[in-house]
């Protein structure tokens, strides 16, 4: 399934369970404005999703509505989270996946963080 991000937030997805501490989750970095955790089916050594805490659907829905602080420390946690990873060299690849054409599939802002092996031009999947 794919998600339209015109439609409204739905705060049953599991990663808003998640935020709210219903489903368990390896968490890898939590501050006041982000949330990051292992992926439960890792398709890289490092996989890793960073997610806003608050309710926004897509990328577009973060940048017109998100606080100024909210955009500043998810952009600052993704990078925390590859360095404490060490993954800024050799390198690591992110991945936002918005929309139905972009193939998103759960209907919360998320970054997919890959690494720890030579990725190549694209991960395939």
């Amino acid at each position: 399934m794919t998600i339209d991000p015109r439609k409204p937030y739905d705060p049953d997805n599991i990663f808003a369970k998640i935020l709210r501490g219903e489903i368990p989750n390896n968490t890898v970095y939590e501050d006041e404005h982000v949330l990051a955790f292992h992926d439960i089916a890792p398709q890289a050594p490092v996989h890793v999703l960073v997610i806003p805490k608050g309710a926004y659907v897509s990328w577009d829905d973060f940048t017109a509505n998100a606080s100024d602080a909210e955009i500043g420390g998810f952009i600052r946690a993704v990078g925390h989270v590859a360095r404490e990873m060490g993954l800024v060299e050799p390198g690591y690849r992110l991945l936002a996946n918005i929309g139905h054409d972009g193939g998103q599939e759960v209907p919360h802002l998320h970054v997919h963080l890959f690494g720890g092996k030579p990725l190549g031009r694209m991960i395939a999947g």
